[in-house]
């Protein structure tokens, strides 16, 4: 017999869970607690972490110096310090910097390495322009009219051997010596024609810039371009060379100085004017050049701070010859006329060299007594005599 009770149990908000039901949930979230929890790295671990950093710091420093570029910046380690983090950026932004400054910097310096006269100063031994002297000239395309305005009242020093000069504008050595674009001349194709003007070119710079030559030894450079088959012209400049005298001076074709006299003041000769060419006689070139050379110098011993320049226009005519109409030499050329106006060098003096007139010293040679001329003048023509009388200059 079952006795039943009358009394109901009470009722709960409870659920009824069985026990096993409780015991796996509870293993299950005891065990995806301990998986997901933050565990502290072995001291091995770190170990090996630190020497795998340093390996890749290291491989992207080689990186960049071997092909100039920057690593990827990686992700940013859990231990890594907030002030460790900032040198970092600061280091990135002065990358930054230098990147943007640095073709700038490397265009600056490959013009100045190709031509270091832009620098004030006249640094290495070069003279150039200043900001006080403006900006360089362009080429001379046609005969002045006028002389060139006067410049401010300077005395020139090493640092500045062009100061108080027009030349202080013009071109350095032979770049100024521009070349004009050959064309077809009467029975001469336009190779021929440039031939004829690029030896143009060298005849002068040889002639008048030429360290050699300058130096008072034979300018070799020179007569090279020149066609020995020109009655009498090897034989003139030889007795010009090794006997110079007022008939047979060089200095009507060559500048020269005597280095036991006196030195040029850095590397630089200032040079201005014109090449022009037509056809000549019998379907040949003719070739006329008209340029100013400015030579700064100091004394060789003695008062070497003290600089002065001597001025030499040369005007020369040359010819191409038709190789058949004439015997030549293929490639060279002809001297028809050569005329020279000097500005301070010694006056009667007929050894063969240059003598500028320094105010420390007494002067070689008789005082000038030609009329007042400007040297710079480019606008006047020179006497047809192979050299002008020496004259009294209003400036050097």
């Amino acid at each position: 017999m079952v006795l039943v009770s009358d009394q109901q149990p009470e009722e709960t908000n409870e659920p009824t869970v069985p026990d096993d039901v409780w015991e796996r949930f509870a293993r299950d979230s005891e065990r995806d607690i301990r998986a997901s929890a933050p565990k502290e790295p072995s001291a091995r671990a770190r170990m090996v972490t630190e020497r795998l950093r340093l390996q890749a710091e290291q491989a992207a420093r080689r990186s960049v110096r071997k092909k100039g570029t920057r690593p990827a910046a990686g992700p940013e380690g859990w231990r890594t310090s907030p002030a460790r983090r900032a040198a970092e950026v600061r280091a990135a932004r002065r990358r930054k910097l230098w990147a943007v400054l640095g073709v700038p910097l490397a265009v600056v310096v490959a013009v100045v390495a190709m031509k270091p006269s832009l620098l004030p100063g006249g640094l290495f031994g070069r003279s150039g322009g200043s900001a006080s002297a403006g900006p360089e000239l362009p080429a001379e395309t046609a005969a002045p009219t006028t002389p060139p305005s006067a410049q401010a009242s300077r005395k020139p020093t090493r640092e500045r051997p062009f100061a108080g000069s027009p030349a202080e504008r013009w071109a350095d050595g032979a770049d100024a010596i521009v070349v004009p674009k050959a064309t077809r001349v009467g029975v001469l194709t336009r190779d021929q024609v440039a031939t004829a003007l690029r030896g143009t070119k060298n005849l002068l710079v040889g002639a008048n810039l030429a360290p050699a030559t300058l130096r008072g030894e034979r300018p070799a450079a020179a007569i090279a371009v020149l066609d020995p088959e020109q009655p009498g012209m090897t034989d003139d400049i030889g007795r010009m060379l090794s006997a110079p005298e007022r008939e047979h001076d060089p200095l009507t074709m060559f500048s020269r100085f005597d280095p036991r006299e006196v030195r040029l003041v850095g590397k630089v000769v200032k040079v201005r004017g014109r090449i022009t060419f037509e056809e000549g006689r019998n379907g040949s070139v003719a070739i006329h050049a008209d340029y100013t050379f400015v030579y700064p110098v100091s004394p060789a011993d003695g008062n070497t701070d003290e600089v002065t320049r001597t001025i030499v226009r040369r005007v020369l005519d040359v010819a191409f010859l038709n190789p058949e109409k004439y015997r030549v030499t293929p490639g060279r050329l002809s001297v028809d006329r050569h005329a020279v106006s000097i500005g301070n060098s010694a006056c009667d003096v007929y050894d063969g060299f240059l003598h500028p007139r320094f105010g420390s010293a007494a002067s070689a040679g008789a005082t000038p007594t030609g009329p007042t001329t400007d040297p710079y003048d480019r606008s006047r023509d020179l006497d047809d005599s192979p050299k002008a009388d020496c004259r009294r200059l209003s400036r050097t």
